[in-house]
């Protein structure tokens, strides 16, 4: 390959890398040009796999600023660029490789840290981004069901409240002017207890106007 083919060929490498949200190294050895193609529809829309060169795949590594990729890059070498969900990748590249053998996942990086082949299963044993999303919006819809019932049950009482006063009100009217009637009218009997006792005097001077 000439210099300058290299040199593009690195610079491809390196753009895939920075632009990924991560890749899987895998060694194809033994998977035919159908197997191949049938592993890149699997990996969907978001990922492309790629055949590349171990000694330029080192270099475009190095210049992308990850590192841990030297022991991976022997033997026949493929690179699952991932732009989208890491975890849903991992689990294609595991489906896969359970069903074709001759697959091996060798690691990978994610978010510039290096991941061994073990990394790369645990990673396709967790719950894909679309999930968990579900799981937190369902989440987010009872706490917010709780939320609005909270806020609703103290309204709902001051209504029963207030529908039983009413009711309450139609069968004794003074309930709404501060109580019952007959605490109202007994307000009433020491003023017409004072009346009597006001008259008194008068009654008195009348009595002294005479003996004069």
């Amino acid at each position: 390959m000439a210099r300058a083919d290299k040199q593009a060929a690195v610079s491809d490498l390196v753009e895939q890398f920075n632009e990924s949200a991560g890749a899987v190294l895998t060694e194809y050895r033994g998977l035919t040009v159908k197997e191949l193609q049938d592993l890149r529809r699997s990996l969907g829309e978001n990922a492309t796999y790629a055949v590349v060169k171990n000694t330029l795949t080192k270099l475009a590594a190095k210049e992308a600023g990850l590192s841990g990729f030297d022991g991976l890059l022997t033997g026949p070498t493929a690179v699952a660029f991932i732009k989208g969900d890491m975890v849903e990748a991992a689990k294609g590249l595991r489906d896969f490789a359970k069903a074709n053998p001759t697959l091996v996942i060798k690691g990978g990086v994610m978010d510039g840290q290096a991941l061994d082949a073990a990394e790369v299963a645990k990673l396709a044993d967790l719950e894909s981004r679309d999930v968990l999303l579900g799981k937190m919006a369902g989440a987010m819809l009872a706490s917010l069901s709780q939320a609005v019932y909270l806020l609703n049950a103290p309204l709902a009482q001051a209504a029963r409240l207030a529908g039983a006063l009413e009711a309450k009100a139609q069968e004794d009217p003074s309930i709404l002017a501060g109580g019952a009637g007959t605490p109202a009218a007994a307000e009433e009997a020491p003023a017409a207890a004072e009346a009597p006792a006001d008259e008194a005097p008068a009654a008195s001077d009348e009595g002294d106007t005479a003996e004069a």
